[in-house]
């Protein structure tokens, strides 16, 4: 199997992976060359706010952001925005420009929104995130990375993106279309900022759990679609780190994911802000979130992904 599994991906990685990215330069990667599975979506160019909000993302893909050297490592980045938009401009961007100046790749991740007509509904974003796993790693060699410290970030509902991909690696979550669905799609860390986690009542009152299950949903469907329900002990170490006043997510929601990973003995840590509320992204400057990203630095070395 293993030899079947890297002849069938060296195969196909040179249809995604053709043209050479230097060192400073961006690049983007569709994620599904012949149409992502069971079709439908949006269609038109895609759609950009002022703030660089994206929608009606009829193409889901990736955008590379190489640093100037690298150290091997690799990020996939998911803005949040209730998977009604991906909050790419005040989000995904800054993240990738930190990563980048740290020596990590990083590839910021479009992904198609429930709501825009696919067919898959709301699997749509977690199809487009286990497909990005797979191509980060299949595109190994062409990106000179180390496919053992290949992690994700999310935020906000993108949080919730990433903590469904770090639970859910190992599920058939769509049907395999070629040798790059034969590649690991498990994080090697996952860190998630502010994320929406859990979808079951008391702490459901969020765009996030309208956009994937709908108004009245059963037990069983929020159930299915939160995060902690997914926790065993393959899961990779993660990063959690919400302000104790966030209006949008419950602050709850870092804390029952941790307990979920510390029942099942999973490296977690959970960085308590004092304020900062909601979407401070790699923090706000003069706010108590200012400096978060110095202990996610100091967790990074910790684990050998930065010098």
């Amino acid at each position: 199997m293993l030899v079947r599994r890297q002849f069938l991906t060296a195969c196909v990685a040179p249809l995604l992976f053709s043209t050479r990215v230097e060192a400073g330069e961006a690049s983007s990667l569709s994620l599904w060359p012949a149409g992502p599975p069971e079709g439908g979506g949006p269609r038109g160019p895609i759609r950009r706010t002022a703030r660089g909000a994206v929608s009606n993302v009829a193409t889901p893909h990736l955008r590379v952001v190489r640093p100037a050297v690298s150290n091997g490592a690799a990020v996939l980045i998911a803005g949040g925005g209730g998977y009604r938009r991906i909050e790419e401009g005040a989000e995904s961007d800054p993240a990738a420009d930190w990563f980048a100046a740290r020596g990590i790749t990083a590839f910021v991740l479009t992904y198609r929104l429930p709501g825009e007509g696919w067919v898959s509904g709301a699997k749509a974003p977690l199809e487009d995130a286990v497909r990005a796993m797979r191509v980060i790693r299949a595109g190994a060699p062409a990106f000179r990375l180390d496919i053992g410290r290949v992690g994700v970030i999310g935020f906000s509902a993108g949080g919730h993106l990433a903590g469904m991909l770090a639970t859910q690696a190992f599920e058939p979550v769509y049907g395999a279309s070629d040798g790059i669905d034969l590649v690991s799609a498990r994080p090697d860390f996952a860190v998630l900022a502010y994320p929406v986690v859990t979808l079951v009542p008391p702490y459901d009152h969020t765009v996030t759990r309208r956009s994937l299950v709908g108004a009245h949903p059963t037990s069983a469907q929020s159930r299915e679609w939160s995060v902690e329900t997914h926790v065993d002990k393959a899961c990779p170490p993660f990063f959690l780190v919400q302000a104790v006043d966030d209006p949008i997510a419950s602050p709850m929601n870092t804390v029952i994911l941790k307990r979920a990973l510390d029942a099942h003995d999973v490296p977690a840590d959970l960085l308590q802000l004092g304020s900062g509320g909601h979407g401070f992204g790699m923090g706000r400057p003069g706010s108590a979130t200012e400096s978060w990203t110095q202990t996610l630095a100091g967790w990074l070395k910790a684990r050998a992904l930065i010098g």
